[in-house]
């Protein structure tokens, strides 16, 4: 089975190049992130022509995230169970369906602008509410994995440099603590170190010609219980996907399982 995540910035943007990719690389499950669409306004229709079921939680705003399945989309969840409130309400960050046998939750972790702002601490509660859900999910012998935009870079090594970040958010301590803190719950980073090229960061900033001189970050992570770790075959970043026009600026990560 092949599963991926894939941060796409704006569904409305990058749907010619996902319906591209799913016919290339022939994944069974994709999580999606920044969708900037309304669940209503998901273009499920023509992600159905593909063979793909979809389950969305999307508000019209800047998040959204969403879970592609062509091996079926049971027991589906919307939102974070006991996430916080921000601005009023939950923002659409989660969503999860068991896929042929494997549990997986699409998230989309907020980003917290800057240390210090209220988004920072938001931040840190959702993390929270998602360790508490993978405390629930993760043990047991059915696989089951997290993937998604972290909006965390869990080492010094997932940055190009780390004196450009001093002082912001992505690589702070109390992030990364909450990333082990997830971690503690029975989950591992499922990809392997080192992957097929150095540095195989999966977000680069459109600015400053941050992907060519690959000035990147690792964000995108795929966090998989020990059932889930032990059917890993492979699993790498598809860089081809950030190059030429039209690019998110994420690139989709992929795990390749045998179930």
């Amino acid at each position: 089975m092949r599963i991926a995540t894939w941060n796409v910035n704006s569904i409305g943007a990058r749907l010619p190049r996902l319906l591209a990719w799913l016919e290339s690389a022939g994944p069974d499950v994709v999580c999606l992130q920044e969708l900037k669409c309304s669940a209503e306004a998901f273009p499920s229709a023509e992600i159905q022509a593909l063979g793909y079921e979809s389950l969305v939680n999307g508000d019209g705003r800047w998040n959204g995230v969403a879970v592609l399945s062509r091996v079926g989309l049971e027991d589906p969840v919307t939102g974070l169970p006991e996430g916080p409130a921000y601005d009023g309400g939950q923002e659409s960050r989660a969503a999860a369906a068991t896929c042929g046998g494997v549990r997986v939750w699409s998230v989309y972790v907020p980003n917290g602008r800057e240390v210090g702002h209220p988004h920072y601490d938001y931040k840190l509660q959702w993390l929270e509410a998602l360790r508490r859900t993978a405390e629930r999910e993760a043990p047991g012998e059915a696989p089951f994995a997290i993937l998604g935009d972290y909006n965390i870079a869990p080492t010094d090594e997932d940055v190009y440099d780390r004196s450009v970040f001093e002082g912001s958010t992505h690589v702070t301590g109390p992030e990364r603590d909450a990333l082990k803190s997830l971690r503690e719950t029975g989950l591992t980073d499922v990809m392997p170190r080192p992957l097929k090229y150095d540095h195989p960061y999966t977000y680069w900033d459109y600015r400053q010609l941050c992907f060519p001189k690959n000035r990147g970050m690792r964000i995108d992570l795929v966090y998989g219980n020990a059932p889930f770790s032990a059917a890993v075959k492979d699993a790498y970043v598809d860089r081809e996907e950030r190059k030429g026009k039209g690019a998110s600026d994420h690139a989709p990560v992929v795990v390749d399982i045998e179930v």
